[in-house]
């Protein structure tokens, strides 16, 4: 393996802080409802934030994959917007501070990355780290998002449901950050959104908020949540026009009412957790043709 120190680079001079929490929220696979993207432009938008350390994103990034966006302006190249994984320091009003590693998922070299991860927080005297995700799950949009957790310690999951399953996924780099972390001994908490899956393809601003509550309570970090709270209302009453007119739609909202009622735990548990994905009998025809309408039509953001 190459030098994992010599993947990453500090802004100036390394910050001095007592077990900072770090929140590790990459953009990429497991980003339904583009949940966690949200999360972190929020946090971005709304606290104080520096940069702490940056990433070599040319080692890490498959830009034949995933390209950046360029601006031609008419008669020449005027703009480029590269890929950026970065660390920031973000604070709230009081001055509690949280780490908050963002960027594109990497597409190549993810032990180094995670080794690299690791000795970051040996460096900057982290304490608990957090892993965000959001996976589309059969929860129905009309009731509160929630979220099911993992961690390295059974003592980290206090207060969290979690998934009552065993199943073999697609890898990706955060998970094998926490993966690794755990074989080392080290605090990791997981914490995944539930995306209603008919969602999960446009962005769903109520998982962000939960996510961003989630951390709140986490960390301590006191984070204003108002904006997605407002967003995510407006994308409830597009969502709620749009089911209105299709009476299969509105029977399979119903019958996902009806299960995560039936699941006692406010679909945060393992009651709901068990349909993590839906089945084709669960969408039916006539609401596939409902989604692909909204992707053509999908009305006011």
């Amino acid at each position: 393996m190459l030098d994992p120190a010599s993947l990453y680079s500090y802004e100036g001079e390394r910050p001095s802080l007592v077990e900072p929490p770090l929140v590790i929220a990459l953009s990429g696979f497991i980003d339904a409802g583009n949940a966690v993207r949200q999360t972190v432009d929020h946090l971005l938008q709304t606290c104080r934030n520096e940069v702490v350390a940056s990433f070599d994103v040319d080692q890490l990034h498959d830009y034949r994959a995933r390209r950046p966006t360029m601006t031609f302006g008419g008669q020449d190249w005027v703009e480029y917007e590269p890929p950026r994984l970065q660390v920031h320091r973000v604070s709230d009003e009081d001055g509690s501070s949280l780490l908050l590693l963002s960027g594109p998922e990497p597409d190549v070299q993810w032990e180094r990355f995670s080794a690299a991860v690791w000795r970051l927080v040996d460096e900057l005297g982290v304490g608990l780290v957090t892993v965000l995700s959001a996976a589309p799950t059969a929860v129905p949009h009309t009731r509160p998002g929630g979220v099911t957790a993992s961690a390295t310690r059974p003592e980290l999951l206090e207060g969290f449901r979690t998934w009552d399953l065993e199943a073999q996924v697609p890898g990706h780099a955060s998970a094998l950050v926490h993966l690794r972390g755990g074989q080392a001994g080290r605090d990791v908490v997981s914490v995944l959104a539930h995306v209603p899956h008919y969602l999960a393809g446009s962005d769903y601003p109520d998982a962000a908020a939960v996510l961003v509550r989630t951390l709140s309570g986490m960390t301590g970090v006191a984070v204003p949540v108002q904006s997605l709270q407002e967003a995510a209302s407006v994308t409830r009453v597009e969502v709620d026009r749009q089911v209105a007119e299709s009476p299969e739609a509105a029977a399979v909202v119903t019958a996902l009412e009806e299960q995560y009622d039936a699941s006692g735990d406010e679909g945060r548990g393992t009651g709901a957790a068990s349909a993590f994905l839906p089945t084709a009998d669960e969408l039916g025809e006539e609401f596939e043709r409902f989604l692909a309408k909204h992707e053509e039509d999908p009305g006011p953001e």
